[in-house]
């Protein structure tokens, strides 16, 4: 009885022993993860980590692509000025724009074109990238204006004492500007602010919030001015006399090349005014360290009337009003940005602003 006891006891051990061998031995198979794709759902987890948000006060989006319209009015002004009391102000005719712009999730891009300046050779345009979450956005801009200027403003001294009226709007042909650079900024009470509900219509703010703001900025500014048709203006419509006298030498550059570093500090807040409506403004100021130079082939500017020891104050304003039910949305919004740049024997101020009303909708549902 003992012996048939431990010989049963050995046929079970060996039995159980197979089996967990035939266990190790046939594991189920696990079907592997593209690279591609375990980058893609950590870039998607990380983006949705930074948009976390306190859903009292913002609605997250619920599409995944936006399609939309926009008409783009802009306002542009350049500001020259002289130690000698020179003060010249440029501006084109407001320029109005059409485009298409297209979203995916945080993405948003867009162009438009000024159909009045189509087949000139002097033609604006303006090209837009804006990345958006609730905690940071970065936009990237490029723009290239055209040389329909008017002579918007012009004094030789502070009394004033020339009768410039007959420069006033004045076509100005000698001019050309452009610029291009990025903003980024970070949201410290996004949790509860939404920019980009203001300005991109990714989400919606049910309840009234504001928030402080910082950010880092980088632009390259270029300015051409033709200085003898300048002169050659001013002598044709006030006098040879007045423009050999009054004219100052010191504005006699061919191009004006600044890059702007900035530091940037503001505060924003979205009024939830009405069910889907929306009320925004922020307001930043910005400390520009700027380094200039000017054209090679002026015989008056040099690289040491452009020193890199130079900051100065710059701003940028940024006001809308919004629907949204999430489907469907419309609205407008005014960004007005100012730059400057100071030197003993003359300043530049550039001012560009525009006004967008657009509509669109939302699509693809997400799951």
């Amino acid at each position: 009885m003992r012996h048939g006891a431990s010989t049963d006891s050995a046929a079970t051990y060996v039995v159980d022993d197979t089996l967990a061998t035939d266990s190790i031995t046939t594991p189920s198979p696990q079907k592997k993860t593209p690279f591609f794709k375990k980058v893609g759902n950590a870039f998607v987890r990380l983006f949705e980590w930074f948009s976390d948000v306190d859903t009292t006060y913002i609605e997250p989006q619920k599409y995944n692509y936006t399609a939309m319209i926009q008409n783009t009015n802009t306002y542009e002004r350049y500001r020259i000025t002289s130690s000698q009391g020179n003060d010249f102000t440029f501006a084109p005719e407001p320029k109005i724009k059409f485009g298409p712009y297209f979203g995916w999730r945080w993405l948003f891009l867009g162009y438009t074109v000024d159909f009045n300046e189509l087949g000139k050779k002097s033609r604006s345009t303006e090209f837009d990238l804006s990345l958006y979450t609730g905690m940071f956005g970065i936009d990237l801009f490029y723009r290239k204006t055209g040389s329909n200027y008017k002579i918007s403003y012009a004094s030789f001294d502070s009394n004033n004492s020339i009768n410039t009226r007959p420069l006033k709007n004045i076509d100005f042909d000698g001019i050309n500007v452009g610029i291009k650079g990025f903003n980024l900024y970070y949201i410290f009470n996004h949790r509860r602010f939404s920019y980009p509900a203001a300005f991109s219509q990714s989400t919606i703010q049910r309840r009234s919030s504001g928030s402080w703001l910082c950010g880092l900025g980088y632009t390259k500014h270029s300015l051409k001015i033709d200085w003898d048709k300048l002169y050659t203006t001013v002598a044709n419509r006030l006098g040879e006399d007045v423009a050999e006298r009054y004219m100052d030498s010191n504005l006699k550059m061919k191009e004006i090349k600044y890059t702007d570093l900035s530091v940037s500090c503001g505060y924003a807040y979205n009024w939830a005014f009405a069910h889907n409506w929306l009320a925004a403004a922020s307001l930043s100021m910005a400390l520009g360290y700027k380094n200039a130079t000017g054209n090679e082939n002026s015989d008056v500017l040099s690289f040491h009337d452009f020193s890199m020891d130079n900051f100065n104050i710059d701003g940028v304003g940024r006001f809308g009003i919004v629907w949204n039910n999430m489907r469907w949305f419309a609205g407008m919004s005014a960004i007005v940005h100012s730059y400057n740049y100071k030197k003993p024997r003359f300043s530049t101020n550039s001012m560009f602003g525009s006004l967008n009303i657009y509509f669109g909708f939302n699509f693809n549902r997400k799951k």
